[in-house]
């Protein structure tokens, strides 16, 4: 085990790597006790990853068979969800609708994200008129709904994975390059970047020395509660049928396939694919939530007095 010297500073010993992980596992038990809802929201969507990582090997039967024999059963042992309207599993279709809706949704947010940190620390800290155009641009794009903007996009682009993947990650980029942008005016004036600029840095070195590792933590809390209101987008698509195209299984096509089909449908055809949306879109908020809370300074320094 080596220790280092910290630069400018000869004879200062640092700390072992190895003695990160007590701290690692002292910020772990501080966000638990600080936020028991957040700890559990985060359980509860790792859960929700590892079924889709594992829809093939949990999934108990191919969920495009039909077999208009076992049409409309309600749940029992051997079809513990039930079955829709074409003789289909709906515990196969669920844990297989989870691993496609979590696909668009992960990926669209990550797209929509990185492009909104990018333009928001760009606009933010060059400012003039970049700044002036990039938000004229932003106002078109909020001027629309989220949904009405995906749904015009959709149709533009046509029906498909990689289309639904933009139309949900163009709908992310305004609020995310807003929130970004903020947080870099109020970075770009404090000293250190003042004293970064007398000495010469360049403006792409301050912003990603300086400037971008100040944005991670507000970027962390809009990503979870982007990721909320994409698995709302995608849901909503599906079920007014301009997402992805049949026979494709998704939680918002389980819902919209089964309403189109009938009047009165079938209340375990609402009950599950509607208690998976919500559960996962109140963990989301949830664990923004707790986020916020912990990477606040002040809060964190209320829990270390408290523990």
């Amino acid at each position: 085990m080596t220790a280092t010297t910290a630069p400018g500073a000869s004879g200062a010993i640092v700390a072992p790597a190895r003695a990160t992980r007590p701290v690692r596992l002292r910020e772990m038990r501080r966000f638990v006790l600080g936020s028991p809802a957040g700890a559990a929201s985060l359980a509860f969507l790792i859960f929700v990853l590892l079924v889709a990582v594992f829809a093939d090997g949990l999934a108990p039967r191919d969920p495009l068979t039909t077999s208009m024999g076992v049409a409309r059963r309600p749940p029992s042992a051997e079809y513990v969800f039930g079955t829709d309207h074409l003789g289909r599993d709906a515990l196969s279709r669920l844990i297989h609708g989870t691993r496609v809706t979590l696909t668009v949704v992960l990926t669209s947010v990550l797209i929509g994200d990185v492009i909104g940190f990018v333009w928001g620390l760009t606009s933010g800290y060059l400012g003039r008129r970049f700044d002036l155009l990039s938000q004229r641009v932003l106002d078109v794009l909020m001027a629309f709904p989220a949904l009405i903007l995906a749904m015009l996009l959709l149709a533009g682009l046509g029906a498909g994975l990689h289309t639904v993947i933009i139309a949900i990650a163009v709908t992310r980029v305004p609020l995310t390059t807003r929130v970004i942008r903020s947080v870099t005016l109020a970075v770009k004036e404090m000293t250190y970047i003042t004293a970064a600029q007398s000495v010469g840095a360049t403006p792409s070195g301050i912003m990603l020395r300086h400037v971008a590792p100040q944005c991670i933590a507000p970027l962390l809390v809009i990503a979870s509660f982007n990721l909320g209101s994409a698995i709302f987008a995608e849901a909503a698509l599906n079920f007014l049928g301009v997402g992805l195209p049949p026979p494709a299984p998704t939680w918002g096509s389980m819902l919209g396939g089964v309403l189109a089909e009938q009047f009165r449908p079938q209340w375990w055809l609402l009950l599950f694919p509607g208690l998976a949306i919500t559960l996962t879109i109140v963990a989301t908020n949830l664990l923004g939530d707790a986020l916020r809370d912990f990477l606040d300074p002040r809060v964190k320094r209320q829990l270390q007095v408290s523990s």
